[in-house]
């Protein structure tokens, strides 16, 4: 296929070292950024919600917000793509414990928010937002492909669209396969068009390749990297945080995706 030119307008990121794309960019710039609390903000929800809610809903929401709040547009207004390797991994372990040792002790609330659309759900409802909404997972290209998908429809619709990637720690047996010692959250506004906000143009570029391969190099902490596999996306956000550049990132196990960051005049 020929290649994509997506715009840029927000972004958002949180992690245990970084509470939004402005600590990114100011540890990229050798300065130590103050760590954030233990749990995401996630002011956009209500406060009832923001205290029953899970860490995958919380981290998920939060960058959401970072992201649209950057871009100057209307959260109602954005079509959006959410995107995870491996969902509520905590919820998950739970499910199977309970379930193997007292099934009919499973709890309701918790069977809920174990779907992969559930922040999904949770962002939708609290900003008032009827545009369409999708959920994708690829193993650890999941943020690639979101990628992929959520550029395929803001240059098909001609509407922005808001792409969120994230993943929660790995908890009990599960933490020995997933390999996700730590949550991170991101998030970007993908437009079109080039506007007042444009953060950057990229232009993605697909080609063969193997997620064997591993993560090219990126001035982001490897370990960073490493804890998560959200995290993935972090070589493309520091490109947005310097200004220029190109990565590769995973859109499949076998389909491997180019990006080329260029500044805006």
């Amino acid at each position: 296929m020929s290649a994509l030119t997506i715009y840029v307008e927000g972004a958002g990121v949180w992690s245990p070292q970084l509470v939004d794309f402005g600590a990114l960019r100011a540890a990229l710039q050798g300065e130590a950024p103050a760590p954030p609390s233990p749990r995401p903000a996630a002011t956009v929800l209500p406060a009832g919600e923001r205290r029953r809610a899970p860490e995958s809903v919380l981290l998920a929401v939060e960058v959401a917000a970072q992201a649209v709040a950057m871009s100057g547009r209307e959260a109602a207004t954005l079509p959006c793509v959410f995107t995870s390797s491996h969902g509520d991994q905590a919820i998950m372990d739970y499910m199977c414990t309970v379930l193997a040792s007292a099934p009919s002790e499973l709890s309701p609330t918790r069977f809920h928010n174990s779907v992969h659309n559930a922040p999904a759900g949770y962002w939708t409802m609290a900003t008032g937002c009827h545009a369409p909404s999708n959920a994708v997972c690829a193993q650890r290209a999941s943020f690639g492909a979101g990628l992929l998908e959520a550029a395929s429809l803001a240059l098909a619709d001609a509407r922005p669209v808001l792409l969120v990637c994230s993943d929660t720690a790995g908890t009990g047996p599960l933490a020995e396969v997933t390999d996700s010692p730590a949550p991170f959250g991101c998030a970007l506004v993908l437009s079109p068009h080039v506007g007042p906000s444009t953060l950057g143009r990229l232009v993605l570029h697909l080609c063969p390749g193997s997620i064997a391969a591993g993560p090219a190099s990126s001035p982001v902490p490897a370990e960073w990297i490493a804890s998560s596999p959200a995290a993935v996306a972090l070589p493309l956000l520091a490109l947005l945080a310097q200004g220029a550049g190109r990565c590769r990132l995973m859109a499949a196990g076998s389909l491997a995706m180019d990006v080329d960051l260029e500044e805006c005049a």
